[in-house]
Protein backbone atom coordinates (compact mmCIF):
# COMPACT_ATOMS: atom_id res chain seq x y z
CA UNK A 1 0.00 0.00 0.00
CA UNK A 2 1.49 3.31 -1.08
CA UNK A 3 1.47 5.76 2.03
CA UNK A 4 2.63 9.53 1.83
CA UNK A 5 3.67 11.30 4.93
CA UNK A 6 3.51 15.26 5.09
CA UNK A 7 5.46 17.30 7.85
CA UNK A 8 6.90 20.35 8.10
CA UNK A 9 4.13 22.68 8.12
CA UNK A 10 3.29 25.65 10.29
CA UNK A 11 2.20 28.98 11.28
CA UNK A 12 5.05 31.82 9.96
CA UNK A 13 5.28 35.43 9.07
CA UNK A 14 5.14 36.80 6.13
CA UNK A 15 8.06 36.88 4.34
CA UNK A 16 9.63 33.75 6.63
CA UNK A 17 10.56 30.39 5.06
CA UNK A 18 9.59 26.73 5.51
CA UNK A 19 10.59 23.41 4.23
CA UNK A 20 8.09 20.48 4.01
CA UNK A 21 8.63 16.89 3.52
CA UNK A 22 6.49 14.33 1.84
CA UNK A 23 8.11 11.19 2.79
CA UNK A 24 6.42 7.59 0.46
CA UNK A 25 6.45 3.96 1.57
CA UNK A 26 4.88 0.86 -0.32
CA UNK A 27 6.40 2.07 -3.76
CA UNK A 28 9.57 2.12 -5.81
CA UNK A 29 9.78 5.70 -4.92
CA UNK A 30 12.00 7.08 -8.11
CA UNK A 31 9.57 5.35 -10.74
CA UNK A 32 7.04 8.08 -9.29
CA UNK A 33 6.95 12.11 -9.96
CA UNK A 34 5.91 13.24 -6.70
CA UNK A 35 3.75 16.49 -6.94
CA UNK A 36 2.79 19.06 -4.17
CA UNK A 37 -0.80 20.37 -4.21
CA UNK A 38 -2.48 23.25 -1.99
CA UNK A 39 -6.14 23.76 -0.67
CA UNK A 40 -7.34 26.98 1.04
CA UNK A 41 -10.41 27.19 2.40
CA UNK A 42 -13.28 27.64 0.41
CA UNK A 43 -11.14 26.88 -3.09
CA UNK A 44 -10.19 24.26 -5.51
CA UNK A 45 -7.07 21.77 -4.58
CA UNK A 46 -4.11 23.17 -6.99
CA UNK A 47 -1.06 22.20 -8.05
CA UNK A 48 2.18 24.04 -6.77
CA UNK A 49 4.45 21.89 -7.94
CA UNK A 50 5.80 19.06 -9.45
CA UNK A 51 9.37 16.41 -9.56
CA UNK A 52 10.08 14.16 -12.58
CA UNK A 53 11.18 10.83 -11.22
CA UNK A 54 14.32 10.33 -13.43
CA UNK A 55 15.61 13.57 -15.14
CA UNK A 56 14.73 15.75 -12.30
CA UNK A 57 12.54 18.01 -14.38
CA UNK A 58 10.40 20.30 -12.05
CA UNK A 59 7.10 22.35 -12.53
CA UNK A 60 6.10 25.24 -10.68
CA UNK A 61 3.27 27.34 -10.37
CA UNK A 62 3.26 31.28 -11.86
CA UNK A 63 2.00 32.03 -7.65
CA UNK A 64 5.09 30.26 -6.55
CA UNK A 65 8.11 30.31 -8.86
CA UNK A 66 11.02 32.28 -7.89
CA UNK A 67 10.05 31.49 -4.10
CA UNK A 68 9.64 27.75 -3.90
CA UNK A 69 12.32 25.06 -4.57
CA UNK A 70 11.01 20.76 -4.91
CA UNK A 71 13.90 18.98 -4.53
CA UNK A 72 14.04 15.04 -3.81
CA UNK A 73 16.24 12.35 -1.99
CA UNK A 74 15.59 9.05 -3.81
CA UNK A 75 17.49 7.26 -1.32
CA UNK A 76 15.12 8.74 1.32
CA UNK A 77 12.08 8.26 -0.19
CA UNK A 78 11.06 11.99 0.04
CA UNK A 79 10.51 15.15 -1.55
CA UNK A 80 11.30 18.60 -0.38
CA UNK A 81 9.11 21.90 -1.07
CA UNK A 82 11.17 24.98 0.20
CA UNK A 83 8.96 28.07 0.37
CA UNK A 84 10.77 30.96 1.09
CA UNK A 85 9.09 34.91 1.02
CA UNK A 86 5.76 33.04 2.27
CA UNK A 87 2.90 35.28 1.52
CA UNK A 88 -0.48 35.17 3.68
CA UNK A 89 -2.07 34.06 -0.09
CA UNK A 90 0.23 30.94 0.67
CA UNK A 91 -1.66 29.57 3.43
CA UNK A 92 -3.64 26.38 3.29
CA UNK A 93 -3.13 22.84 3.50
CA UNK A 94 -0.08 20.97 1.75
CA UNK A 95 -0.60 17.73 -0.08
CA UNK A 96 1.82 15.60 -2.11
CA UNK A 97 0.92 12.88 -4.52
CA UNK A 98 2.39 10.61 -6.79
CA UNK A 99 1.14 12.66 -9.68
CA UNK A 100 1.78 16.07 -11.52
CA UNK A 101 -2.06 17.12 -11.46
CA UNK A 102 -4.91 16.68 -9.19
CA UNK A 103 -7.27 14.21 -11.57
CA UNK A 104 -4.24 11.60 -12.17
CA UNK A 105 -3.62 12.17 -7.98
CA UNK A 106 -7.80 11.59 -7.81
CA UNK A 107 -7.69 8.64 -9.67
CA UNK A 108 -4.34 6.89 -8.13
CA UNK A 109 -6.05 7.95 -4.68
CA UNK A 110 -2.82 8.57 -3.27
CA UNK A 111 -3.11 11.61 -1.55
CA UNK A 112 -0.81 12.08 1.97
CA UNK A 113 -3.26 13.71 5.23
CA UNK A 114 -1.42 17.00 4.39
CA UNK A 115 -0.04 19.79 6.59
CA UNK A 116 -1.19 23.19 7.42
CA UNK A 117 0.50 25.86 6.64
CA UNK A 118 -0.58 29.21 8.23
CA UNK A 119 1.29 32.69 7.10
CA UNK A 120 0.37 35.73 9.02
CA UNK A 121 0.25 39.00 7.73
Amino acid sequence: EVQLVESGGGLVQAGGSLRLSCAASGLTFDDYAIGWFRQAPGKERERVSCISSSDGNTYYADSVKGRFTISRDNAKNTVYLQMNSLKSEDTAVYYCATACTVLAANVRGSWGQGTQVTVSA
